[in-house]
C-alpha cells in the first residue's frame, strides 16, 4: 500500500461523519420516501448509520486486503438491503440515492488532492479512480442481487399462502374435511393441489374428504387428470375420496382421459353429499 494511499484513507476514515453530513443534506422533499427530506428522525439516524458503512465499505476498498473489502460489501448489502425492503423502498430510489454517495465521496477526495496537491501523481488520482468507482460497481451488484433474494423470499412466503388458501382443507367433523375449489382451476393449481392436499389429510387425521368442484369455472383435461391423481394418492393414504359438483363437461374429459371414477363415490352437488353422509334433510 502506498504511503499517499494510507494517507488517503486516514483523512476519508476522518471525514466521515462530515461525508454522511453532506449526502443527507442532498436529500430532497419526497413523500413516503425514506430518503425524503420530510423523514423521522428515526429513520434519518439509520441512513445515517447505514452511510457510515458504506463510506467504511468503500474505503476499506483502498487496503492491500481484498478479504476486508469481500466482508464489509457482503455485510454492508445484507443490512441495507433487508432494510429497504422493509421499508419497500424500490430499488431505483436506492441506486440514485448510492450514486449520490459517489458523487459526495469523490468532492472529498477532490478535497484531498488539493491539500496534498504536491504530493499526489497522476498515477496516484487513476489508481485510485480505478478502486473506488470499482468497489461502487462491486457494493451495486451485492446489492440487487441481496435485495433480489430478500423480496423473492417475501413472495415464496406471500405465494405459499396463496397457494395453502387455494385449496383449503376445512374439518367438518374429527376425521371429515372437505376442500371447496373455486375459481379457474390451471394445470399448476392442479398440482400444488395434488402436493398439499394430501399432506393436509395426513396432517389433520382426515378419513373422508369431500372435493367440491361446484365453483369451479374451467377444467381441462390435464387438470381432470390430476384431480384423479389425487384421489387415488389419498387412497393409497387411506383416505376415501368423494367428488361433488362434477359437471359434465369434467366427466366428459375424464371419459376421454380413460380415467375411472367408478370407485370414487359423486354427487351433483355438495348439499346432496352432506345429506347422505350425515343423515340430515336440507332445504
Amino acid at each position: 500500500m502506498e504511503q499517499i494511499d494510507i494517507k488517503l484513507y486516514e483523512f476519508l476514515l476522518a471525514q466521515l461523519p462530515y461525508i454522511t453530513d453532506t449526502w443527507l443534506a442532498m436529500r430532497k422533499v419526497e413523500d413516503g420516501s425514506v430518503y425524503s427530506l420530510r423523514a423521522s428522525q428515526e429513520t434519518e439516524e439509520t441512513l445515517r448509520e447505514q452511510n457510515k458503512l458504506t463510506i467504511l465499505t468503500i474505503t476499506s476498498s483502498l487496503l492491500d486486503d481484498t478479504e476486508i473489502f469481500e466482508k464489509n460489501k457482503k455485510k454492508w448489502a445484507t443490512v441495507v438491503a433487508l432494510s429497504r425492503v422493509n421499508s419497500k423502498t424500490p430499488i431505483e430510489d436506492v441506486l440514485e440515492a448510492l450514486s449520490n454517495v459517489r458523487l459526495t465521496y469523490w468532492r472529498f477526495i477532490k478535497e484531498f488532492y488539493l491539500s496534498n496537491e504536491e504530493s499526489v501523481k497522476i498515477d496516484d488520482y487513476v489508481r485510485w479512480s480505478e478502486t473506488i468507482n470499482r468497489a461502487f460497481d462491486y457494493i451495486y451488484v451485492d446489492f440487487a442481487a441481496a435485495y433480489n433474494k430478500f423480496i423473492n423470499s417475501r413472495f415464496d412466503v406471500q405465494q405459499s399462502l396463496i397457494n395453502e388458501l387455494s385449496s383449503p382443507v376445512i374439518k367438518l367433523t374429527q376425521h371429515v374435511g372437505v376442500v371447496p375449489l373455486i375459481g379457474d382451476m390451471d394445470e399448476l393449481r392442479a398440482q400444488i393441489m395434488l402436493e398439499s392436499i394430501p399432506a393436509k389429510c395426513l396432517e389433520v387425521d382426515i378419513t373422508h374428504l369431500y372435493i367440491d368442484l361446484s365453483g369451479v369455472n374451467v377444467i381441462d383435461t390435464l387438470v381432470a387428470q390430476k384431480i384423479f391423481q389425487i384421489t387415488k394418492v389419498l387412497d393409497l393414504l387411506g383416505t376415501k375420496s368423494t367428488i361433488t359438483g362434477i359437471r359434465p363437461e369434467i366427466a366428459h374429459a375424464s371419459t376421454e382421459l380413460g380415467l375411472d371414477f367408478t370407485n370414487i363415490q359423486t354427487f351433483s352437488s355438495l348439499q346432496q353429499a352432506f345429506s347422505k353422509e350425515f343423515s340430515v334433510i336440507t332445504h
